[in-house]
Parts: C-alpha cells; sequence; structure tokens
C-alpha cells in the first residue's frame, strides 16, 4: 500500500501539472479580460510538441539531449518521495530535506549546463542568469525549511509534516510565519514567475528561462515544458503541505489515499490561483534588483532559524 502511495503521487504530478499550468494561465487571462485558451491547452501544446522532429544544434554534447531527461528525472523523484498525498511512503525516510533540494538544484544546474552548451549568447545570458539566481534560492530553501525541522529534530520532510499535523498551533508561531514568506520567495523565483522571472516573455533583456531552451523542439522541448510544470506543482505542494498537512494520508488505505489526493489539489490550486491573481498586478523586477529580494528572503529564513532556538 505504501508503493501504491508514491506511484499515485507521481501519477498526480505528472498527470496533473500541465492542468494546473493552464489553469494559472486560465486565471490570469479572465483577470485580464481575455477568454483564455482553457485548462486543457498545456496538454495539447505537449501532445503537438511530441509529434515535431526533435533539433540538435551543431557542436552540442551529450549535456544538451541529457539535461530534459536530467531534469524531468529529478522531479519524478522528488514527487515520489516527498509526502504529498501520504506519509505512509516506503520512500518516506529518504525525504530528507538536503536530499530533496538537492536533486531540485541538480536539475536547474543540468538545464543551465544545457544553456552554455548550445554556445548561443541568449543560451550564455539566460544560464548566467539562472545560476545567479539558483545561487539564491537553494540556501533559502534549505535554512527556511531547516528552521521548521528544529522543533521536530529532524531533516526528515515526512517527521516535519507529521509534527505540523499533530500541533497544528505551530503554525502561527513566529518561525513558521518568518520561515512561510521566505520559503514563498524562494519557490517564486526557483519556478521563474512575476516578479523575478515571466513565464510568458520572449524579450532578450528579460528572460531567463526562455534563453536557455530557445534551442530545444520537439519531445525534447514537451519534456522541459512538463519539467517546468511538475516543478511549480511540486513546490508549491511541498509549501502546502509543510505548513497545512490537513487531509494528508498517515496510514494505509484506498480512502485515505482518495482523500489525501483531493486535498492535495485543492491546497495546490488554491496556491496556483492567488500566485496567478498576483502575478496580473505585478510588473517584473530589474535584474539587478531580484538579488536584493531574494538576500531579504535568505535574511528571513536565518531570522526564522534563530527565533527556532530562541523561542522553543
Amino acid at each position: 500500500m505504501g508503493a501504491l502511495g508514491a506511484l499515485l503521487q507521481v501519477a498526480v504530478v505528472v498527470v496533473g501539472s500541465p492542468v494546473l499550468a493552464g489553469h494559472m494561465r486560465q486565471v490570469r487571462a479572465r483577470l485580464e479580460g481575455r477568454a483564455g485558451a482553457g485548462v486543457g491547452q498545456p496538454w495539447r501544446d505537449l501532445r503537438k510538441l511530441v509529434g515535431k522532429q526533435a533539433i540538435t544544434p551543431a557542436g552540442t554534447s551529450e549535456v544538451f539531449w541529457l539535461a530534459p531527461l536530467l531534469l524531468v528525472g529529478t522531479t519524478v523523484v522528488v514527487a515520489a518521495v516527498v509526502p504529498f498525498i501520504t506519509t505512509a511512503s516506503p520512500l518516506d525516510p529518504v525525504a530528507d530535506l538536503f536530499a530533496v533540494v538537492a536533486l531540485l538544484a541538480l536539475g536547474s544546474v543540468a538545464l543551465a549546463l544545457a544553456g552554455l552548451d548550445t554556445g548561443t549568447a541568449f543560451g550564455g545570458m539566460g544560464a548566467s542568469r539562472a545560476v545567479t539566481i539558483l545561487a539564491l534560492v537553494e540556501p533559502t530553501l534549505l535554512v527556511a525549511i531547516f528552521a521548521l525541522s528544529v522543533r521536530v529534530g529532524s531533516t526528515s520532510l515526512g517527521a516535519i509534516t507529521l509534527s505540523t499535523l499533530h500541533n497544528p498551533g505551530s503554525v502561527i508561531s513566529p518561525v513558521s510565519l518568518l520561515a512561510l514568506v521566505a520559503l514563498a520567495v524562494a519557490i517564486i523565483a526557483e519556478t521563474g514567475r512575476l516578479p523575478v522571472d515571466n513565464p510568458s516573455t520572449h524579450l532578450e533583456l528579460t528572460m531567463v528561462h526562455e534563453a536557455m531552451v530557445l534551442e530545444y523542439a520537439g519531445p525534447d522541448l514537451a519534456l522541459i515544458e512538463l519539467a517546468s510544470a511538475m516543478r511549480l506543482t511540486v513546490l508549491l505542494g511541498l509549501l502546502a503541505n509543510l505548513f497545512a498537512p490537513w487531509g494528508i494520508a498517515t496510514g494505509p488505505g484506498l480512502l485515505a489515499l482518495a482523500v489525501g489526493s483531493v486535498a492535495f489539489a485543492a491546497k495546490v490550486t488554491m496556491l496556483a490561483t492567488v500566485l496567478a491573481a498576483g502575478e496580473v498586478f505585478l510588473a517584473k523586477l530589474r535584474l539587478f534588483r531580484v538579488p536584493e529580494l531574494l538576500a531579504g528572503s535568505f535574511l528571513l529564513a536565518m531570522l526564522a532559524v534563530a527565533a527556532s532556538f530562541f523561542l522553543a
């Protein structure tokens, strides 16, 4: 039954991520007065890309075609081990904070190396910007979640989730509130959302993620787009279950897994809706202002760690 929970988490993330991306686009379209293409458009785009021919630029190495596979693979592993739907997964003991953040960073680094591998100006520019953001985001993710782990005495994400579930009053503590804000800013930056990056832009002066994938086409581009949607779902799910794990299955049983799946989908959809609505009223920050924002989030994470020791 535990293995079924892990497989169910992967299936929900893989199938639901493009739908979540379509939902966010639809929310933005409605708020901007447009009809929108519908929540199923990302899946239609992926199907179209899979049917096209993959193109490998001259002079690229194995890094170029391995990067999409590594990006998807690391995200699938994270989806399997992090307690999204159930904490009874057999992989829960390996859902360690440091391992999960390292897997997410590995996928980001692989894509940045692929951008450099093309040898184009846009690819190098996007990779440089992505690594700059990555260097500030990953420490914030680590420190913010570590602040939550102090009271638990373990860096296991399952243990942190269960602790919040059994002690809901800890959510309104200064430690949790500081960590929540820091983690939210880091997730926005990690997933390339406004005000850090605009996922729909193709202007060379502003794009970060798009600059690294300009040379991809066909199935390779489909894998990257799917992985991007999955990473957004995974990080929003992590944010939801670290601070509001209610509904997650804590034991075996098909009914518990069904309730956990519905709760996970509802929480992630709510967070995605808030994020998409907020983007309508936000403008992209200048690139040189982004480190200031991320440094502020890192400072909040450090304050959360300090508070976890002094207020324990």
